[in-house]
């Protein structure tokens, strides 16, 4: 049900004018519940929606059974954020100092990790139910979660990556792994073309499998036989063969098997690695990598919290190809 804005703004504009005039102060009981009712004739919805939002603004907070009263008194608060990441490490890390960078000033974030736990990630968002405005999201690959999100009291954002079935429901800024790996695979066909067999190693469950959609849909254009991986123990490198890494520690296996081979990254067989860091840029000759742009995402996303609508914004990536292509 969509309620009338100028009736549940009655209870909004109350509380605010009464803190600016003096009357209510920090600590100080605001009208209950069926006080507002009688006053303005409303209905009890009506009245919640009101009380809701000055929740989410932090300007008033309950204690169970007796009522409402004034936290704050300070109404410069543009957004009160809930910031959900699945994780924290050092492409996260960038992405959040460049959201927290190009968000209004008069904003506040609070950052919490579900760990790709989904009990953990329910608890955190229904613990935050109304207490915030804005709710920006890492679900990952958990399914079903529409009707937890559809019941949150705020507006819903998804971050970097999140189940298909949601995609057009909410506002979000994203990578599109199936399209990213085809297009950056596309981008370095050149070099792509001298191995025979490309094989795409995901060891963890929680990564996504679209990258693999995507390395299907090149490989069928352009006739290379292609693989499927979640472990590499006990694998020999073969010559021709190009591996595609997600994980690091996969990256180091596949560097020492080739060491004791006398192989070379980008003369026997490839690697293409995914997100860049400074220490690719020189290890063994240069490890070419696919990397999205998670600067750009940040201040993407801290944009987007301020528009009207629902955008489904996909991620920039790159691909840097270095020796061991």
């Amino acid at each position: 049900m969509k309620l009338n804005e100028s009736k549940y703004k009655l209870v909004v504009n109350h509380v605010i004018e009464s803190i600016n005039e003096g009357k209510f102060k920090k600590g100080d009981w605001i009208p209950s519940i069926n006080e507002f009712r009688k006053k303005y004739n409303l209905s009890r919805d009506t009245v919640f929606a009101g009380i809701s939002e000055l929740k989410s603004r932090g300007i008033i907070d309950s204690t169970p059974g007796i009522g409402y009263y004034v936290t704050s008194t300070r109404f410069t608060l543009k957004h009160n954020i809930f910031l959900l990441f699945n994780e924290f490490n050092e492409f996260k890390e960038e992405l959040y100092n460049s959201f927290i960078e190009n968000i209004d000033k008069n904003s506040t974030v609070d950052i919490y990790f579900h760990n790709y736990n989904r009990k953990v990630f329910e608890t955190l968002v229904n613990d935050a139910n109304g207490k915030y405005t804005t709710y920006i999201l890492m679900p990952g690959k958990f399914q079903g979660l529409d009707p937890l999100l559809q019941s949150i009291s705020g507006k819903v954002f998804l971050l970097d990556h999140y189940h298909p079935e949601l995609k057009g429901k909410y506002p979000s800024v994203a990578q599109n792994f199936e399209n990213d790996t085809y297009e950056a695979l596309k981008f370095g066909l050149e070099h792509i073309k001298k191995y025979h067999r490309i094989l795409m190693v995901q060891s963890e469950a929680k990564e996504p499998y679209e990258r693999y959609d995507g390395l299907q849909k090149f490989c069928k254009e352009y006739n290379f036989d292609h693989k499927y991986l979640n472990s590499l123990v006990n694998r020999k490198i073969k010559e021709g063969d190009l591996f595609i890494l997600v994980n690091d520690r996969d990256l180091v296996d596949v560097l020492k098997q080739a060491e004791k081979q006398e192989f070379t990254p980008g003369k026997e067989f490839g690697i293409i690695s995914y997100n860049d860091t400074p220490l690719k840029e020189i290890l063994a000759g240069g490890i070419t990598t696919l990397s999205t742009d998670f600067k750009l995402m940040g201040k993407t996303m801290a944009s987007l919290i301020s528009r009207k609508g629902i955008e489904t914004i996909d991620n920039s990536w790159i691909l840097n190809i270095r020796k061991s292509l």
